[in-house]
């Protein structure tokens, strides 16, 4: 369960995403993580070198769907809708 505290939920987020995929990277200096709360929604807008790209999709893209999981539970325990975004660092 994600505690609720008096620190902004966007950084909640952003802490849980960088606990889940920074062990992953090899240039964990590149993750990039963006989190937005608008109401009930969560936005989260990540962005990763891409040589970290197949060590954060895995496999037949498991170890992404297990982040996912993990991620949308953590926004349902909160009341949230959220959606994740992944990208290249340096794209849009």
């Amino acid at each position: 369960m994600l505690e609720t505290s008096p620190r902004p939920q966007s950084q909640t987020y952003v802490e849980l995403i960088r606990f889940l995929i920074q062990p992953l990277l090899e240039r964990s200096d590149s993750l990039r993580v963006h989190a937005e709360v608008n109401g009930a929604k969560v936005w989260l807008r990540v962005a990763i070198a891409p040589m970290d790209r197949g060590k954060v999709f895995g496999k037949g893209g498991k170890t992404i769907q297990t982040i996912r999981t993990v991620l949308h539970a953590a926004a349902k325990n909160l009341g949230h809708s959220l959606t994740l975004e992944l990208y290249e660092a340096g794209r849009n």
